[in-house]
């Protein structure tokens, strides 16, 4: 795995859980720049998923096995996708504190991942 995709992965889902949860401080539901941010974030999750799927296809093999390698790169693809659209169906703060809760859970899954490649 590439471990700079990994922390930028990561610190900019962090950043858009702060983003998000700025938001839901101010009593605020998420806007359009939000969405922007998530599409950006999920870009990286997506760039991250197909470095991974071709890193397998090479014979690279990650410590911990191919399975819950391939289940941690779906979850983190879809994990700020569904977040955003479970806020679109909660147009109050609290759909700003479900992005930014999924933001965190994208940074925890990094993490997880990096373990996972045996690193």
């Amino acid at each position: 795995m590439l471990d700079v995709l990994t922390l930028v992965t990561g610190v900019a889902a962090l950043l858009l859980a702060a983003w998000c949860g700025w938001a839901a401080y101010r009593d605020q539901p998420t806007k359009d720049w939000h969405f922007i941010g998530m599409a950006a974030v999920s870009v990286l999750a997506l760039v991250q998923l197909v470095v991974g799927v071709v890193q397998l296809a090479r014979g690279e093999e990650p410590a911990q096995g191919t399975a819950i390698f391939v289940a941690y790169l779906l979850g983190a693809f879809a994990c700020v996708p569904a977040a955003g659209f479970m806020s679109l169906a909660e147009r109050t703060r609290w759909g700003s504190i479900t992005v930014a809760a999924g933001g965190v859970v994208l940074a925890v899954l990094q993490v997880r991942l990096y373990d996972i490649w045996g690193g």
